[in-house]
């Protein structure tokens, strides 16, 4: 997966973990085992109830056991988004 990564690095991407969160920002780095480095980003938070938040967490490692799954951002579609209209279910997590 490790090489499948490398057209991604300075790219935005979205990383869902095991645990449900999802994370977006720039791929700055990764290693063989899928950890991840990425800078200028935010986790998205949905819920049924209340618009999607988005929480700055500026640099940020994701340990490679904890990568579900990563995706590249269309940013033009991305920014298009209205996160003030948006709910939906959060992502329950990966269990074992």
């Amino acid at each position: 997966m490790s090489v499948a990564l490398e057209p991604y690095v300075d790219e935005i991407v979205s990383v869902i973990t095991c645990d449900g969160r999802n994370i977006v920002g720039y791929l700055r780095g990764f290693d063989q085992t899928v950890n991840l480095i990425l800078d200028e980003c935010h986790e998205r938070i949905t819920s049924q109830n209340e618009a999607v938040q988005q929480v700055p967490l500026g640099l940020y490692i994701i340990r490679g056991d904890n990568v579900a799954i990563v995706g590249e951002v269309d940013e033009d579609k991305d920014t298009a988004l209205d996160f003030e209209k948006m709910r939906g279910t959060p992502l329950k997590p990966i269990v074992h």
